[in-house]
């Protein structure tokens, strides 16, 4: 069974699983995740927990043995076992397809580890746990969700959440849900009366968004040229390498190209063939009504200029052309805005 962390507490109050497997690449959400099982775990007997990860000098006898021993304190079995890659090898998959039979209700196991493709859900191992357990995925929380998310932590933090707080602690803190929640708790020290001001807020919280050229991607996908900027100054600060954006910006280009292309003799787009999963799909849907094949040529005659001029260290501030590249993917009308590097000298 699939729980969103949002309704997590609701679910382990109600009824507490044998098996949890918690996967993401949002650590905010998965210590919340464990934190709320761990919880609910000791009122219910879980009184000792084990926690073992694995690694290269992991044996899963270690597992086997940690189900078994039985403490003089604690009848109930609580082991976390993080999981880094999501893949336990041809050994731990037998170990776990094991556990997932034996129907123990004095064993409790929380899996966790990054985020997980379609390949480790469709796993023998996998499917045998999630049939009598809860698989919580942990994915980083945007718009409206975090905001709604920050707001919830305020007030368990006894701050009033006013909405104008809650934007700008968004606007801080987009992609980066635990320094977010660090901030919620700094706030709750600076102003145990609960009630900051606004221009107080901003004075005490620190600019911690953090986004990855994946991020921008999905952003130009979507047609946000304001969040588009505001990513490309960050990444710029953080010495992301422009060359990295570009293979980016270029792999994007090839793959609406070759939509727009079936699009136009009539086909459906093949996500498969572009490896197009779940949610994305809607935002090259998003992409593909705004852009034409027009767009595209305009789009490959600017990478390939780029590229060109980066490769032979012909221009001092890419990132200005690559802010030029990324709204020609909104699109905007850039054609009296040439990227003129002088290559004709």
């Amino acid at each position: 069974m699939q729980v969103y962390p949002n309704r997590l507490k609701a679910a382990v109050e109600q009824k507490l699983a044998a098996f949890y497997l918690i996967f993401g690449d949002e650590p905010q959400q998965k210590l919340e995740a464990i934190q709320t099982i761990r919880d609910v775990a000791s009122k219910q007997g879980f009184d000792e927990r084990q926690s073992l990860t694995v690694d290269s000098q992991f044996s899963w006898d270690s597992l086997v043995e940690a189900t078994q021993t039985m403490s003089l304190f604690s009848s109930r079995q609580f082991i976390e076992l993080e999981l880094p890659t999501g893949k336990p090898g041809a050994e731990g998959s037998k170990v776990l397809s094991l556990l997932a039979g034996q129907n123990n209700p004095d064993l409790l196991l929380v899996i966790h580890g990054a985020k997980i493709g379609k390949d480790v859900q469709s796993s023998k191992w996998f499917k045998l746990l999630d049939k009598q357990g809860v698989y919580v995925p942990s994915y980083p929380l945007e718009g409206n969700q975090l905001e709604q998310w920050l707001s919830q932590q305020m007030q368990l933090a006894g701050l009033q959440a006013s909405k104008p707080i809650c934007q700008l602690l968004v606007d801080y803190c987009e992609g980066n849900m635990l320094a977010a929640k660090q901030e919620v708790q700094k706030l709750a020290l600076l102003y145990p009366n609960g009630n900051p001001s606004l221009e107080q807020v901003e004075q005490a919280v620190v600019d911690q968004s953090r986004f990855t050229v994946f991020h921008l991607v999905d952003v130009l996908l979507a047609g946000d040229a304001q969040k588009a900027v505001k990513m490309l100054y960050r990444l710029e600060s953080e010495g992301i390498e422009p060359t990295i954006i570009l293979w980016a910006l270029t792999r994007e280009w090839q793959t609406l190209q070759a939509l727009l292309f079936a699009r136009q003799a009539g086909q459906a787009p093949n996500w498969n063939q572009h490896r197009i999963w779940g949610q994305r799909q809607g935002l090259y849907n998003s992409a593909m009504q705004r852009l034409n094949l027009a767009n595209m040529h305009a789009l490959q005659q600017k990478l390939s200029v780029l590229d060109f001029a980066i490769k032979q260290s012909q221009i001092n501030r890419p990132y200005v052309e690559l802010c030029h590249l990324c709204l020609m993917f909104i699109p905007f009308n850039l054609d009296s805005m040439p990227l003129d590097y002088g290559l004709s000298d």
